[in-house]
């Protein structure tokens, strides 16, 4: 067997666990700014959104098992969940370390979503945030293919769309709440000047 095959490993499952991420926030993002709800039905999105977050997890599995197989950078299970244990780029793995625990926990929430208060899903949820630019962080910084320029162009692409949808998220929040505050003025108004 060619001793390089864990390094391709984990490096292929760490780009495609990277890419699954990005369309997963993409995707969350899409249904929160109701872009394509008009689409298709809100079920089928979800289980969509649901089933790519599910192979990022699955993917990022295999890359740090890649990790820890293979022997061209010693990674043992201490170097690969403790951050700052590795001597090799100990910042930008530890940034991967953390985002590995990040996915868990927004994973694990949202498959317990049902059982858990729903304050406390949104606040795990929301953490995506973070997560997608730690991963990204991660894959720009520690990753191999960081000097490749297809990568960078896609990794700096991804970055756009997930702020313009941020913010097409935040500001439709709140275009939300103004809208009532608007609704209810214009309802007194009515009142009082039918009263009159």
């Amino acid at each position: 067997m060619n001793p390089q095959v864990w390094w391709f490993v984990s490096r292929s499952s760490g780009m495609v666990a990277w890419a699954l991420l990005t369309l997963s926030v993409c995707w969350g993002l899409f249904i929160s700014t109701k872009a394509v709800a008009k689409a298709s039905s809100p079920a089928w999105l979800l289980d969509l959104h649901r089933y790519l977050g599910g192979l990022a997890v699955i993917f990022t599995g295999v890359h740090l098992v890649g990790l820890v197989a293979d022997s061209y950078v010693t990674f043992g299970w201490a170097e690969t969940f403790i951050p700052m244990a590795s001597s090799w780029k100990p910042g930008p793995v530890a940034f991967g370390i953390v985002g590995f625990y990040l996915l868990l926990a927004i994973e694990l929430t949202s498959l317990a979503m049902k059982r858990l208060p729903r304050r406390l899903w949104r606040w795990v949820h929301r953490s995506s945030f973070v997560l997608y630019f730690v991963a990204t962080y991660h894959a720009v910084s520690a990753g191999s293919d960081a000097e490749n320029r297809w990568f960078r162009i896609v990794a700096l692409a991804s970055i756009n769309i997930v702020m313009f949808l941020s913010i097409v998220l935040i500001l439709a929040a709140r275009k939300a709440k103004l809208v009532p505050a608007h609704s209810a003025r214009a309802r007194s108004r009515d009142l009082v000047g039918s009263s009159a």
